[in-house]
């Protein structure tokens, strides 16, 4: 792309270098023309002359004929040739102006050049380019994206304050699970715009996000220094009032993730996710007890989009084992992932098993990690006795692989058997 902008520019100069320096070589002075319009009728006057000489000497022109067309053509003559012919006078500074002419031939294209190199946006230019192709990218030339997502790097590296640059950047890390790389390029983000107070918290609370994908479902202490720096910029910043609502959850805070979740609720009415936040509210209100307000109203509608319908039990040699309260983690990565976030997650007991259950984009934790995105899934069933996400030694599990198909193409539930115990 580089050498193409180069070529264009190239021809650009040379076709503005045309009209300066045509004029130069080809411009023909008015004393000139004038000159060669004289010469013009001194021939024409010449030839007549000659053929009024023939015709007499033929006969076909007596004398007093002949002397009478002679007369006229002389008086046409003298009135087109003045008797005094000035001399053409030479313009003063052609040749400087040649010399002008053919080193602006050479300073213009070379002084452009390094011009542009020093204060021209070829960095910038170079950076949307890269953008734009991640953006035309389809979702299957992974390595491809990958590939355009370092070289926009490597660029922003030299051209750091292109907020939109690292913004894109961020997110193609994040479709990528490249999410310890997506948490650095979002600290950096909010670093770019810290003028403004509230982009800056957005920024971090991507990171935390991201930090928090990456540590599968940990609230590491990295994770929580960037969620109390985002809020100490902005109290209501929603992606971290979503992670501490997902592990006051998790912990059974219950009362804690309802606040939390409320409050994003208040905040950003229009948030992608607020079906899914509503849905952890009513949630949390029924693990309390309680009915969830505004429960006798209709229910908002259920998601009918891609995902995967399961019917979760556990084995018959197991139930003996598991206290009714342990809780149950139903979740699903992208098959051939090697850890990284869930696309889908729910929270449930043991009590409730048997469970059918829908994983779809209503148990996305974000936007950008959305089950319908996905072919194919791996579906995890996790007994948790410690109230982790995190698998750990005693902890019971299940697994299938699953095709993501629209509610309208599923069929029955797919079996998923809670079948093993973690050892390690």
């Amino acid at each position: 792309m580089t050498d193409t902008f180069w070529i264009a520019g190239t021809v650009l100069i040379l076709a503005a270098l045309t009209f300066v320096l045509y004029p130069v070589f080809f411009h023909r002075p008015k004393a000139r023309l004038e000159a060669d319009f004289r010469n013009q009728n001194l021939l024409a006057y010449r030839t007549r002359l000659e053929e009024l000489d023939r015709e007499h000497d033929a006969g076909v022109l007596d004398d007093e004929s002949y002397q009478q067309l002679k007369e006229e053509l002389a008086g046409a003559m003298l009135d087109d040739v003045p008797e005094k012919v000035v001399a053409e006078k030479r313009v003063p500074g052609r040749r400087s102006a040649v010399a002008v002419g053919l080193l602006g031939l050479i300073v213009l294209p070379v002084g452009s050049y390094f011009g542009y190199q020093k204060w021209g946006a070829m960095d910038q230019l170079e950076q949307f380019i890269a953008m734009q192709e991640m953006n035309a990218t389809g979702e299957n030339q992974r390595e491809r994206m990958s590939g355009l997502a370092d070289e926009l790097r490597a660029r922003l590296e030299q051209s750091p304050d292109n907020a939109d640059g690292w913004a894109m950047l961020g997110q193609t890390y994040m479709r990528l699970e490249r999410y310890p790389e997506a948490a650095d390029v979002y600290r950096r983000l909010a670093g770019v715009v810290a003028d403004d107070p509230k982009s800056s918290a957005v920024a971090l609370g991507l990171s935390a996000q991201a930090g928090y994908f990456a540590s599968e479902g940990e609230l590491t202490p990295q994770v929580r220094d960037a969620i109390a720096a985002a809020r100490d910029l902005n109290p209501d910043e929603v992606n971290s009032l979503g992670l501490l609502g997902i592990s006051a959850f998790g912990q059974q805070r219950y009362q804690q993730a309802i606040e939390y979740w409320e409050r994003i609720l208040q905040v950003a009415p229009d948030h992608p996710q607020i079906a899914a936040i509503q849905g952890g509210v009513d949630e949390a209100y029924r693990r309390l007890g309680q009915t969830p307000p505004g429960a006798s109203q209709p229910a908002a509608p259920l998601a009918s989009g891609p995902g995967v319908s399961v019917r979760v039990s556990l084995e018959e040699n197991f139930r003996s084992r598991v206290n009714p309260a342990t809780v149950l983690f139903i979740f699903a990565r992208p098959a051939g992932a090697r850890g990284g976030a869930p696309v889908a997650v729910a929270r449930l007991t043991a009590a409730d098993l048997p469970a059918d259950i829908r994983l779809d984009d209503r148990y996305a934790m974000s936007p950008e990690t959305a089950i319908s995105s996905q072919e194919q899934v791996v579906v995890v069933a996790r007994l948790s006795r410690s109230g982790s996400v995190s698998p750990q030694p005693g902890d019971f599990e299940g697994q299938l692989e699953a095709e993501v198909i629209p509610l309208a193409d599923a069929s029955e539930p797919l079996d998923l058997v809670i079948n093993r115990e973690l050892t390690n």
